[in-house]
């Protein structure tokens, strides 16, 4: 089965295309741009390109998998709103998979690591994984001092995301280089098992953790004479 995945949760802005066989979760295409301020612009032109790359129509795909954050507000929504208006139009079924999950679970090789994205205002987005790939803790959100005092008491011994290398001397762990962004293979392979049974699609209910930078205001302010 041919499987859109797509992920707006950090700068990189990514979509890809896997297909799910009973053996295994096979990558076809895949288009990833990091900037943290074009996520509306560059989704769309990814989508088509990985579709004409390997030469398939929107209505050839079985499914579609969204990472669902955490995220800053702005951007992880247009990753979650491409995924649901696509699986409504072509009426095949939308999984969300935690965002973080896709840093953290191909990182895990036989030991604890601590996946961190950027959350701004000098915080990050983070969770704890065991050597499995199994998420202990999280997703949080929260300044990188606790995060680490967090990681510390879970024995982890590695760390990987964007925000473990922007915060690499307050986590003080080993980086992993890579993934440093959501991997869409991993968000696809942690979304098979359902994709194989044919499950129902998911609300796609993004992670935000915290409210939006930007609020509209809830009261008038007063107009001097």
């Amino acid at each position: 089965m041919l499987v859109l995945v797509v992920d707006s949760s950090t700068p990189a802005v990514t979509a890809a295309l896997v297909e799910v066989t009973a053996d295994g979760v096979t990558s076809r295409a895949q288009r990833s741009t990091v900037d943290a301020r074009a996520h509306g612009e560059l989704l769309a032109p990814q989508v088509d390109g990985v579709l004409a790359e390997v030469g398939a129509r929107p209505a050839e795909l079985g499914a579609i998998v969204a990472g669902l954050g955490p995220g800053p507000f702005t951007g992880l929504r247009v990753g979650l709103v491409t995924a649901a208006t696509m699986s409504q139009v072509l009426d095949i079924p939308a999984y969300g998979v935690c965002s973080l999950d896709g840093i953290g679970h191909p990182a895990a090789a036989g030991e604890p690591v601590l996946a961190a994205s950027d959350a701004r205002r000098r915080e990050v987005y983070w969770a704890v994984y065991d050597g499995a790939g199994q998420r202990l803790v999280g997703p949080e959100v929260g300044a990188p001092s606790v995060a680490a005092e967090r990681a510390r008491e879970l024995a982890v011994t590695v760390a990987v995301g964007d925000g473990a290398h922007r915060y690499a001397d307050v986590l003080g762990l080993p980086l992993r280089a890579e993934p440093r962004y959501p991997d869409p293979h991993a968000l696809a392979v942690l979304a098979a098992e359902r994709i194989r049974a044919g499950a129902p699609g998911d609300p796609l209910t993004p992670l935000y953790l915290r409210r939006p930078d930007a609020v509209a205001a809830t009261a008038r302010k007063p107009v001097l004479p």
